[in-house]
């Protein structure tokens, strides 16, 4: 059967539970049009078997759906001759066993058939996915205290989730499993006063923990806070993390802190780290526009140049959710965010934040 689309995966997930009570299995599918004109892709199923475990389909793919070259614009649509990625974020129930393997199935409108070859529409099968038998790192919090805010996280289409970076001639998604944390204040705001002032930022200079055992592998620790609330323009790549540790926490995780104060890092390459210590202090460096840690696992030392690894989280309180992500804009005007009604606390443990989650980290600390 001649196949209109060509692709694989980027990387074998590897399943991770999540607050929401269901295990997750994240991942991307790489695909290439190679006919002579166009190719609209209707809907995408993931299978186990005849298990159907995932069916996007019309406006609800192109919501997850991006052309190389174009991140900001949904489409199903995938011109000759180009590539566009589908970000995939297939959830299983409590209890129900991750698949070995997941299969896709992609139903195809195609511009100009060619006859005794390709149909106008046609379903073909496309990249096969195998899904690790790995677990995912359990880790500390690398923060303490209450109301710590998961922005940018996974599963949505937030800038982490859907940053492909082409670095060095290959596509890497180091920022997969990624958080912003901001701390809001007691009556949920981001900042009080001048929203350009760091001082207005109560969680500025907040300490950052080692989230696990491990030897620091590098540290950036020379660069200027940045003007809250301006995002900056001109950083070469190297910058874009601001002030920043790697630190090796063993079996093939490197854990990432970023955009650290300046001269607040109190660790160096080759320090052998414990758990809970104290190595730096939350800041305004790099490519930032508003103080925040960013954190992530990676399966290598180099902050863009690997791809991103769930995380789980030893033991937190899942306090409160904002209530979409569009709420988030709500912080920056200086309104509280918009919380979800009849949200119900409770303690969380071995799980991994989502985005929208608003964490007391000083539980079981």
């Amino acid at each position: 059967m001649v196949t209109p689309l060509i692709g694989s995966s980027t990387a074998d997930p590897i399943p991770v539970p999540a607050t929401d009570g269901k295990t997750h299995i994240v991942y991307e599918l790489l695909l290439t049009n190679t006919l002579p004109g166009d190719v609209t892709v209707d809907s995408l199923t993931a299978l186990s078997g005849d298990r159907r475990l995932l069916t996007l389909a019309g406006a609800n793919l192109a919501y997850w759906t991006r052309a190389l070259g174009n991140s900001g614009t949904p489409t199903n649509h995938i011109p000759s001759g180009g590539s566009a990625m589908i970000w995939l974020d297939v959830t299983l129930d409590t209890g129900m066993q991750p698949p070995a393997e997941i299969d896709h199935s992609v139903a195809l409108t195609v511009a100009k058939p060619i006859p005794g070859l390709v149909e106008g529409n046609l379903t073909q099968m496309i990249a096969p996915v195998q899904v690790q038998a790995r677990k995912p790192m359990s880790i500390a919090p690398p923060l303490d205290g209450p109301n710590w805010l998961d922005g940018n996280g996974c599963c949505d289409t937030t800038a982490h989730r859907m940053a492909a970076n082409p670095i060095n001639g290959k596509i890497y998604l180091a920022e997969r499993f990624a958080i912003d944390y901001v701390q809001l204040t007691p009556d949920f705001r981001l900042f009080n006063g001048d929203p350009t002032k760091l001082e207005s930022y109560p969680y500025f200079g907040a300490p950052i923990h080692a989230v696990a055992d491990g030897k620091v592998i590098a540290v950036l620790d020379n660069l200027p806070e940045q003007v809250a609330s301006k995002t900056p323009s001109g950083l070469p790549l190297d910058q874009y993390g601001g002030n920043y540790i790697v630190q090796d926490i063993g079996d093939g995780n490197f854990a990432f802190y970023a955009h650290l104060k300046t001269a607040s890092i109190t660790v160096k390459p080759g320090d052998g780290l414990k758990t809970g210590q104290q190595i730096a202090t939350l800041g305004n460096t790099g490519n930032t526009d508003a103080p925040h840690l960013h954190f992530h696992l990676m399966d290598g030392p180099d902050p863009l140049a690997s791809n991103g690894l769930p995380f789980i989280i030893n033991k937190f309180r899942l306090d409160q959710r904002v209530v979409s992500q569009s709420g988030l804009d709500t912080l920056f005007s200086g309104q509280p965010a918009p919380l979800q009604p009849g949200f119900a606390a409770r303690d969380q443990s071995e799980v991994s934040p989502l985005v929208l989650d608003i964490m007391n980290y000083s539980v079981g600390q």
